[in-house]
């Protein structure tokens, strides 16, 4: 690509989930980074009724100060697409602007990160920066993933899920179960969720039933899992077939886990980039962050995140995530940034490799004949 060549980037942000607020976080962040003598940026909105929003209702979902800077589309296209995809306001004539040449699915959790919003850009034949339908898929659901992981040979903290239908008849038993083979603390967590929305720590029994039906009310199967007292590493991945790991980085909760309001709203809360654990340790955990994307078909990015125990000083994976913030505050640009890569450089890397899958995927024959 020639340097003088302007990237036409899509962003989608908002989005069907609790993590909406976030999204838009993510992406105004991007679109104030990066260089408009660099970038020309289109912004696709989706309310969180999950429609795709008109120009007005994007003006009252983004801050004013990045509206100056983008185009506003109520239309999911982009060169060379099989299809538009269209919210109920006809967009401006196509004569008149340009597609963006690949589309940026800046969408965090159910609806957006989980696989939904890869497959309609797939059948759209729209091409998109990061992880396809079943790696997106398999990253939001911690079961599946955890699953994966374990027939890969990867160390998770030991866990039970069960189907939240099922709690009614199973409290009693599931309660028994998890004392018997866990003790406490342990965590309840929403399978398919992000942002740390539905988890609880539970100390004792007496918390028990009340934090499993609040993780429960998030999706129709929880996890429980086993307390691990350990300090939070993450990892940042770039890359597709040969991903890259970055350096380490460590999480300092202002809460006693890293819950959502400790990552977006208490200040308190702070990282360590790198982390310091020592080169061995380092390279351990930037191993297993490299054979994790492996594990679930992972391309584009991801950061994934450890927990190394106290004591032990043994790394236990805790889960990936296939598109991680963009927020002023999110560890996957400032773990890049510490390795070398600057914000721009980054994001040209990820059209790079998006660009990359999608000719891949366009090569390949899907018939016979």
């Amino acid at each position: 690509m020639a340097k003088h060549q302007k990237i036409r980037l899509g962003i989608v942000f908002g989005g069907k989930s609790g993590e909406h607020e976030v999204s838009i976080t993510s992406a105004a962040s991007v679109v104030n980074a990066l260089n408009p003598e660099e970038f020309e940026i289109t912004v696709i909105g989706i309310t969180k009724e999950g429609r795709l929003a008109n120009t007005s209702e994007m003006r009252a979902m983004l801050p004013q100060d990045v509206q100056s800077r983008v185009s506003l589309s109520p239309a999911l296209e982009a060169d060379g697409s099989a299809m538009r995809v269209l919210s109920d306001v006809e967009p401006e004539s196509a004569d008149s602007r340009k597609f963006p040449q690949i589309i940026f699915p800046l969408l965090h959790g159910p609806y957006g990160e989980d696989g939904t919003i890869q497959g309609l850009l797939e059948i759209a034949g729209l091409p998109y920066i990061g992880c396809g339908v079943l790696a997106s898929a398999v990253g939001m659901d911690k079961d599946i993933m955890k699953r994966l992981f374990m027939q890969a040979r990867l160390p998770v903290a030991p866990y039970r899920a069960v189907f939240t239908r099922d709690l009614g008849k199973e409290m009693a038993s599931l309660k028994q179960w998890t004392a018997a083979e866990f003790g406490y603390p342990v965590f309840s967590k929403p399978a398919n969720l992000g942002s740390s929305v539905g988890i609880c720590k539970i100390h004792d029994g007496g918390e028990f039933e009340d934090a499993v039906r609040h993780s429960a009310q998030f999706d129709r199967k929880i996890l429980i899992e086993k307390g691990i007292d350990g300090r939070e590493m993450e990892c940042a991945i770039l890359g597709n077939d040969i991903p890259e790991a970055s350096v380490v980085g460590e999480v300092f909760s202002a809460h006693e886990f890293y819950d959502y309001d400790a990552k977006y709203r208490n200040p308190d809360s702070r990282t360590e980039i790198p982390a310091r654990i020592g080169d061995a340790k380092a390279e351990e955990i930037r191993g297993l962050a490299v054979r994790s994307f492996k594990a679930i078909d992972g391309s584009g990015l991801a950061r994934v995140d450890f927990f190394v125990e106290r004591g032990s000083d043994t790394v236990w994976i805790n889960e990936i995530n296939t598109m991680p913030g963009f927020t002023p505050i999110s560890m996957y640009t400032k773990l890049w940034a510490a390795s070398g890569v600057p914000f721009e450089q980054l994001v040209r890397r990820l059209v790079q490799l998006g660009e990359e899958r999608f000719r891949e995927r366009t090569g390949q024959k899907i018939s016979v004949g």
